[in-house]
């Protein structure tokens, strides 16, 4: 079963080179860490000390799963400081924010593409003592070398989406006969389950996790520690402040044709309000280029963060005397690691990837500033938090962009509503955290009672 599953690995990745290669000569998007995710230059790892006790190995695959899994982290580290601690993410985006958030880790790397010698190779260089997933990302070669080692596998925060479990039926309904054995085999080399929801359990449990090894243990990202203040947020909020630039609207983890839409959500709430400012934070690096483009079609003025001066130092650009220009009424946000601190400015907030058909993206950051999260009927990927704070009156789900718009006008024209709704969402936050209290107590039955 392993060797088909290899092959028919090898035999999709030499369809998609042309696309890698074009990809990687433009952007330097899959070229510039192939080695690393092959095993063949493992550079990052050259600082774990030898003969160290086994290594902590926490993955993320993107930017949500690497944010919620911080605090996590650095309790970890703190409970086992003799053990190195390692992250590796699979995204460019999630390895930069994690160079820059996870400072405390020993090492940051990319998870190595699921063949045996690959995996085989980082495995040997990590030596870890535990490999922590967060949420379900199934790599079955990676189980079962892991296995053969004798590592200990734990999915922490795990979670199967709507359409992740619908496209697992369906080719279960297909070629059962080969998956459904393959899938369990895969999944019985993993060591536990802990699911955000029963829901998640039971669909892991149908996918053939063992059922003894399964648990419910809630979701991470209500553990996420509210992002500092930053020098852009302190900037932004004096400006603001100084020339009476309001509402504030926010636009985040916007994808790709979607920002137009935000534009249009954000032209409804211009009508009333003609002083407002957005700021519009694309998803991923390789977008800001296209939402200037769009920006500018839509015949607004804007400035990118690029050129906003960043205290103490003045930003080189056209903005030369630090303030923002009456006549620009849009920021784009062309930076990495920024967006959360903003969200504590924001009188209005819409979570992207959900007007859209992408499944949606994490609404617990503004939420967690008592901030009214906006979104639209793409939510997949959040379903549950979802219709948990839409049911709380704590977030509010439209159908488009203008009924976006014309959401945040009424919650602006009634302030007590809006008071009450951030309540209701921060509250909801507050009440869902110890995920994190639970993980620990999963992950410390592998590593021992932590250090005093």
């Amino acid at each position: 079963m392993y060797f088909i599953y290899s092959f028919l690995m090898g035999a999709a990745a030499l369809l998609l080179l042309p696309y890698w290669l074009v990809k990687g000569l433009r952007r330097g998007k899959y070229l510039s860490n192939l080695g690393e995710r092959l095993g063949l230059s493992l550079p990052h790892l050259g600082n774990l000390p030898a003969g160290h006790d086994g290594a902590i190995w926490i993955h993320t695959v993107s930017v949500g799963e690497l944010l919620s899994s911080i605090t996590l982290a650095k309790r970890l580290k703190e409970a086992y400081p003799s053990r190195p601690l390692v992250v590796s993410t699979t995204t460019i985006t999630a390895q930069t924010l994690a160079r820059e958030r996870m400072t405390f880790a020993d090492a940051v790397i990319y998870f190595p593409l699921d063949w045996a010698f690959c995996v085989r190779r980082v495995l040997r260089a990590v030596r870890p003592a535990i490999v922590v997933v967060l949420e379900t990302e199934i790599w079955p070669n990676f189980l079962r070398e892991a296995r053969r080692q004798n590592v200990p596998v734990l999915f922490v925060s795990g979670r199967i989406s709507d359409r992740s479990f619908g496209r697992y039926q369906s080719y279960l309904g297909k070629f059962g006969f080969f998956l459904r054995p393959f899938l369990r085999s895969a999944l019985g080399n993993a060591s536990a389950f802990s699911m955000q929801s029963e829901k998640d359990a039971e669909r892991i449990r149908a996918l053939g996790a063992p059922a003894e090894r399964v648990s419910v243990s809630g979701n991470l990202k209500y553990d996420m520690e509210l992002p500092a203040q930053t020098p852009l947020s302190d900037w932004l909020e004096a400006e603001a402040r100084r020339q009476g630039r309001s509402p504030i609207v926010i636009a985040g983890s916007v994808v790709a044709t979607e920002e137009p839409l935000a534009l249009i959500a954000f032209g409804v709430v211009q009508g009333e309000h003609p002083n407002a400012l957005l700021i519009l934070a694309p998803r991923k690096p390789e977008r800001f280029e296209a939402a200037a483009e769009f920006i500018h079609e839509s015949r607004r003025k804007f400035l990118r963060r690029s050129q906003l001066p960043v205290p103490p130092v003045q930003a080189s650009g056209a903005n030369g005397n630090g303030s923002i220009p009456q006549d620009v009424n849009v920021i784009l946000l062309d930076s990495i690691g920024e967006l959360a601190s903003l969200y504590r400015l924001a009188d209005g907030a819409f979570v992207g990837g959900s007007l859209v058909p992408s499944g949606g993206h994490n609404i617990l950051e503004p939420a967690a500033f008592g901030k009214i999260p906006v979104f639209g009927p793409s939510m997949e990927n959040f379903a549950e938090i979802a219709s948990r704070f839409v049911a709380a009156d704590a977030a509010i789900q439209v159908e488009s962009p203008e009924d976006a718009g014309v959401a945040w006008i009424e919650l602006l024209r009634n302030p007590e509503r809006r008071r009450k709704m951030g309540e209701n969402a921060r509250r909801l936050v507050d009440s869902s955290r110890g995920a994190t209290d639970r993980a620990l107590v999963e992950i410390s039955k592998y590593l021992g009672s932590p250090s005093r």
